[in-house]
């Protein structure tokens, strides 16, 4: 996935993974604000789906937010 202007803008990104029975979920969290956003899927999703889709809902949650007064 190519790195755009607003990737770089996020800084570092964690990830945290964890099973819970057949689903997976991972949390996404920018090292420079520490808000969290999650997401759950099936377990056999493959990481990187799970990465990309936790990446862009934090984009939009940050948006959401910068929007609001």
């Amino acid at each position: 996935m190519p790195i755009t202007e607003d990737d770089a803008a996020l800084g570092a990104v964690y990830f945290e993974f964890t099973a819970i029975g057949h689903s997976l979920e991972v949390v996404a969290i920018p090292g420079a604000t520490g808000l969290e956003v999650s997401a759950v899927a099936p377990a056999s999703a493959a990481r990187a789906d799970l990465q990309r889709l936790a990446l862009q809902k934090l984009k939009a949650r940050l948006r959401s937010d910068q929007q609001q007064p």
